[in-house]
């Protein structure tokens, strides 16, 4: 009978997975991903669920839109700002802010004073009504989130966190120069 020693410990991921990751490798530089593997749908369609259960929310409580509630809570946060800062912060297209800003101004939930820094735009506020609303979706939004995340480990939802603000950093510095669709961007 040999002699059994110590097991060896295996580094890394185990065998089977890495495989699977050798596979898909394989695939990515054959240009075969299916579009469930393909990260960036990933992201759109899961942000979609959230967004659209928690704007089924705002919409029966308050008669709100998704890029409405997305405008308040920036300004709840930031204070008064440009629509073009908006834009920005909110990454939506321009046309959206506009409406949500002008839907907003309708219902008295925002109100648009001249920009002294910069006379050719308006800063958008929200108004007393809209300060009560924010504040009464506020604590909504959190108890939603915490749900959502509730079969999740603390320790998960942090690096969770963190993985989404590295991808978005990686997004500004994303540079599609070289990028062959042919290749998959493999050299």
């Amino acid at each position: 009978m040999p002699a059994v020693g110590p097991r060896r410990r295996s580094v890394g991921p185990p065998l089977a997975l890495r495989a699977a990751i050798e596979l898909k490798l394989i695939a990515m530089t054959n240009n075969q991903t299916r579009l469930g593997d393909f990260i960036p749908y990933l992201l759109s369609i899961t942000s979609n669920a959230v967004s659209g259960r928690i704007a089924l929310e705002y919409r029966q409580r308050f008669g709100l839109s998704v890029p409405e509630w997305r405008v308040m809570a920036v300004l709840g946060d930031s204070g008064p700002l440009t629509q073009r800062d908006l834009t920005r912060l909110t990454v939506m297209d321009k046309v959206a802010v506009n409406r949500a800003c002008k839907g907003l101004e309708e219902r008295g939930l925002v109100s648009r004073q001249p920009n002294t820094q910069d006379g050719r735009s308006h800063l958008l506020e929200l108004t007393a009504s809209g300060t009560r609303m924010h504040d009464d979706i506020m604590p909504l939004a959190l108890e939603m989130e915490r749900r959502l995340f509730s079969r999740f480990a603390p320790e998960e939802v942090i690096r969770f966190r963190q993985l989404l603000d590295r991808v978005r950093s990686e997004v500004d510095d994303l540079d599609a120069e070289g990028i062959d669709s042919a290749n998959f961007g493999v050299e």
